[in-house]
């Protein structure tokens, strides 16, 4: 089947915001209004069609991102609702790698809230143009003009409005749009699907025109065209206006910011036509860079239908009547069905038994699918997140996605020898569909661990082992993961001898550990330049002392941020080999972290919480208590905003203990930080247990 929309009539948007901005809200809006959908769903009633989970409707948040697709003034709009929570992070981390636009979503109330700013980090790693939606205008308490100063502030962005919000609170009626000086107002009859323009009103009219100046302004500083104009005092016109603004938007240089309520059916289709109007098509964006498998030449890929094939693997999902999912981004060529595709990184071919487009968990058949597209494949058995699928005689492999490491641990075990099998199965499962989640078997206890994001994530991964895959299995309670590092250089050297008869097995080597960075994990570094320890025989030096970082000194926990330098060594002539050199290195490695003062490290996790005003006491004081640091306090309309950090041990069970304190009017949101130092008391306890 032919191509049926021109690819630069295309465009792969996600939305992103901090939770309950209302993105689920604002895809359901988009769905109806483009007639995607005939009945509005909800989020509130369980209702979303891009909420299709059971956890997610009972809920009433995104845990997974959802793709669909819908078309608007001849255009075509691939849409993927991203996850607002911080234990979902992989699911934005992962949407916005292939994503060539995005709307983020503020909350007209809340301005820019945690959750906010870690997605707009995320989509600024990336380089994603986009657009900014304030919603929840119909709210009282909103503020559209404090909201873009927020943007500013906090994000460095360079926003500037391009609506005005036509009244506020219970008052809002729709939209002045500054590019066009015209009211948007929407009928309340039908559901906000008929609209109609008017002029604007004379009392409004100064005001429109003054921030019609300052987008203008703001144009001419970065569009050559506009100056022009700007300079001689000349009306610009619409069409320039546009113009200007996509080029601008594009190159990452300005942010337009939209308003509206996605629950009040006020202000999508204004959106909408922003999206097709200034957001990037696949032509638009630089040509995907990767390198040769073989000779690590760099490589480009432009958005083509007739180029070599390049598709990213950005997501695998388990669909209980196909299999394996596997979620595809086609950088340029045709995929077909029953085709074969190369898989640069593993080096191995796959075959594509069937092609699906998605619509939430719906699927709709393909028999091709074109540069440009999104979709999912039914048949690719060893492909996962990250790898790069392609034309064998073209190989390429693209930057794979980078996903934090995991926060908190949970010992989980089968209820039943019958279970064990089933626990198993399903926890590979899961693994393959998320990267953050880590399993791992204690070789002490033998007890199965595992780890994710966060308390919710792990909830949620034990209620779907439960309900999909019926595993009976006891989960103990959730606990911290630690890490261990060193404090002071030390030079270690170990011999790895041994002598049985025949030929034996002997590796000699020094090293240096100091601590690193950071966050920058175990760096190892090579200083032997002579014949002491011959080449092939470094690596497995290396994979010793990686080995070696498993298990930490003081209570086994993984050693991070260590830098280890290989200075000297020696080997024989007969009896060194790989295994020799690796247990060398892992010796000498234990060896020396028991030497260089060991201490624990945890997870600080970044805090805000929002309570009324005459809790504050009592929750500064708790959360003094939870050897939290207080940073700053503000006020956000009649509430108190404390933001801080917290170690995450100590905000096990908050979500209740704030509820109590506050009479459940308190709310609070987490991320993760960094990792610091345990005080002295508290890691003698870690050590004893």
């Amino acid at each position: 089947m032919p191509r049926q929309i021109e690819l630069d009539k295309t465009r792969n948007i996600g939305l992103m915001a901090h939770i309950d901005a209302g993105k689920t809200t604002t895809t359901e809006r988009i769905l109806y209004y483009t007639g995607r959908v005939y009945k509005l769903g909800e989020v509130h009633e369980g209702t979303a069609v891009m909420d299709w989970m059971q956890q997610e409707q009972e809920r009433g948040i995104t845990i997974t991102s959802a793709s669909t697709t819908c078309f608007w003034k001849d255009h075509r709009i691939n849409i993927i609702d991203t996850p607002g929570h911080i234990d979902f992070t992989v699911e934005v981390e992962r949407s916005l790698r292939i994503l060539d636009g995005g709307i983020v979503l503020f909350c007209a109330v809340g301005g820019v809230e945690p959750q906010s700013e870690s997605v707009w980090r995320q989509a600024d790693r990336y380089q994603v143009p986009r657009l900014a939606y304030v919603n929840k205008m119909d709210r009282t308490g909103c503020d559209f003009f404090n909201t873009i100063q927020q943007m500013k502030d906090r994000l460095g962005a360079n926003a500037i409005a391009i609506q005005l919000p036509l009244g506020k609170e219970e008052n809002f009626q729709g939209v002045i749009d500054l590019i066009k000086l015209k009211t948007v107002i929407f009928s309340d009859e039908d559901k906000g699907t008929t609209y109609h323009e008017e002029d604007i009103a004379e009392d409004l009219k100064d005001e429109a025109l003054k921030h019609r100046a300052e987008l203008i302004e703001a144009l001419a500083e970065v569009d050559d065209q506009i100056m022009e104009l700007f300079g001689h005092d000349h009306e610009v016109p619409e069409e320039i206006l546009k113009r200007a603004l996509r080029d601008t938007v594009i190159a990452n240089k300005l942010v337009p910011v939209l308003c509206g309520t996605s629950f009040k059916n006020k202000g999508i289709q204004p959106l909408l036509d922003a999206v097709c109007d200034y957001l990037p098509s696949p032509l638009e964006i630089p040509p995907v860079e990767g390198v040769d498998p073989k000779t690590e030449e760099v490589k480009t890929r432009q958005a083509d239908d007739n180029g070599h094939l390049c598709c990213l693997a950005f997501k695998i999902m388990t669909d209980p009547y196909v299999g394996k999912l596997t979620f595809l981004r086609i950088y340029s060529g045709i995929l077909k069905t029953g085709s074969y595709i190369y898989n640069a990184n593993k080096g191995i071919t796959e075959r594509v038994g069937k092609i699906v487009q998605m619509h939430a968990n719906k699927q709709e058949i393909r028999t091709e699918v074109y540069c440009g597209d999104i979709a999912g494949v039914v048949g690719l058995k060893e492909t996962i997140t990250g790898e790069t699928l392609c034309d064998k005689n073209h190989p390429i492999v693209l930057e794979n996605i980078t996903f934090p490491e995991p926060v908190i641990s949970m010992a989980i075990e089968p209820a039943t020898k019958a279970d064990s099998e089933k626990l198993f199965e399903a926890l590979k499962k899961f693994q393959t569909e998320d990267p953050t989640l880590k399993v791992a078997v204690n070789s002490d206890t033998g007890q199965t661990l595992i780890s994710g994001m966060g308390e919710l994530h792990l909830e949620i991964i034990i209620d779907r082992m439960f309900r999909e895959f019926k595993v009976k299995a006891n989960v103990g309670k959730p606990h911290v993961s630690y890490r261990e590092t060193i404090t002071k250089a030390v030079r270690s050297e170990e011999k790895f001898v041994q002598q049985t008869g025949g030929r034996g097995q002997y590796g000699h080597v020094v090293l240096q550990l100091e601590p690193g960075e950071p966050n920058s994990g175990i760096i190892f570094i090579n200083k032997i330049t002579g014949g002491d320890i011959p080449r092939e025989y470094i690596p497995a030096v290396e994979q010793g002392v990686k080995e070696g970082s498993k298990n930490g000194a003081l209570a086994g926990y993984q050693i991070v941020d260590v830098k280890v330098t290989l200075l000297d060594g020696s080997y024989h002539p007969v009896d060194s080999s790989e295994l020799a050199f690796k247990m060398a290195g892992y010796h000498a490695f234990v060896g020396g972290v028991k030497k260089a003062a060991p201490v624990i490290l945890e997870p600080i996790m970044k805090l805000e919480v929002i309570v009324p005003e005459e809790y504050l006491g009592e929750v500064t004081g708790d959360l003094n208590s939870r050897r939290s640091k207080i940073e700053a306090m503000h006020v956000r309309h009649n509430a108190r905003v404390i933001d801080g950090t917290s170690p995450l041990s100590e905000m096990f069970g908050y979500a209740t203990a704030l509820r109590s304190l506050t009479q459940g009017r308190g709310t609070y949101t987490m991320e993760p930080e960094s990792y610091q130092r345990v005080p002295k008391q508290i890691e003698e306890k870690i050590i004893l247990k």
